[in-house]
């Protein structure tokens, strides 16, 4: 039986350490490419580049590195980089933070994935959930597991999972697995304004995560409480509870 071909790719940039690690540890699983963007590419959400051509470099054996977003790197690795091999899994990681609540709307780590999903192949996004000492070694443990299985049983069409892994500080592995949904998060400040030596203002866009109450099963309650957690995500954004609502509106 042939080995199953696997693309990884990143919002964090070609160079980051997740990416390597995750590729280490899959290397049993499948024939494994990677396909990042060159430099750090987190906050760009589903972008794709359409107003300028894109630039390819190979930096090693089944890896590239292109200027544009993680969108971009999924759609060039499936139509052009893997040797005609359409990709059996993609998975998008190992984010260096986590990709928690509302977060996941900006996120190109897990829009990377969505991406592989619309183009139907089974996707997943793997991210740790930690500022600083970034020990990437237990989730991709936990990537080559989920791999395998997912390579096994497949996945539902349109049907992404969104991977948080906590810094487990030493211990040797997080307390299980949860299957969650997606929580709330808040941020305070979120534009800060400032001036340059000219006297001009200039904004910077960001702010300091304040506490929201989760209930226990959202991923960032399990992620805080030391679990894996799962999000399933779908492609279909359709609110079907509120299409009743929506067709009470009298319109002209």
């Amino acid at each position: 039986m042939p080995k199953k071909t696997i693309l990884i790719t990143n919002d964090d940039g070609i160079n980051s350490e997740g990416i390597w690690i995750l590729k280490q540890h899959l290397k049993d699983v499948g024939n494994v490419f990677v396909v990042a963007p060159d430099r750090e590419r987190s906050a760009t959400g589903h972008a794709i580049t359409l107003h300028r051509p894109l630039r390819v470099e190979k930096v090693k054996k089944n890896a590239y590195k292109i200027d544009g977003t993680p969108t971009d790197c999924v759609i060039l690795g499936y139509y052009t980089l893997l040797n005609g091999s359409k990709p059996d899994l993609v998975i998008s990681g190992i984010n260096k933070g986590g990709n928690l609540g509302d977060d996941i709307t900006y996120s190109g780590t897990v829009c990377a994935a969505l991406e592989g999903a619309m183009l139907g192949i089974r996707s997943f996004a793997i991210s740790l959930v930690a500022k600083t000492m970034h020990n990437f070694k237990p989730a991709a443990i936990f990537a080559r597991e989920l791999s395998q299985k997912l390579l096994a049983k497949g996945l539902p069409d349109n049907l992404v999972l969104n991977v948080n892994v906590p810094n487990l500080n030493g211990h040797s592995k997080a307390k299980g697995v949860k299957i969650t949904k997606q929580g709330k998060r808040k941020y305070g400040e979120v534009v800060i304004q400032k001036t340059d030596p000219r006297g001009k203002s200039y904004y910077w866009i960001g702010g300091n995560e304040e506490p929201v109450k989760n209930e226990r099963n959202t991923d960032i309650a399990a992620v805080l409480n030391g679990y894996i957690s799962i999000t399933p995500i779908t492609l279909d954004m359709t609110d079907y509870k509120e299409k009743k609502f929506i067709k009470s509106i009298k319109f002209i």
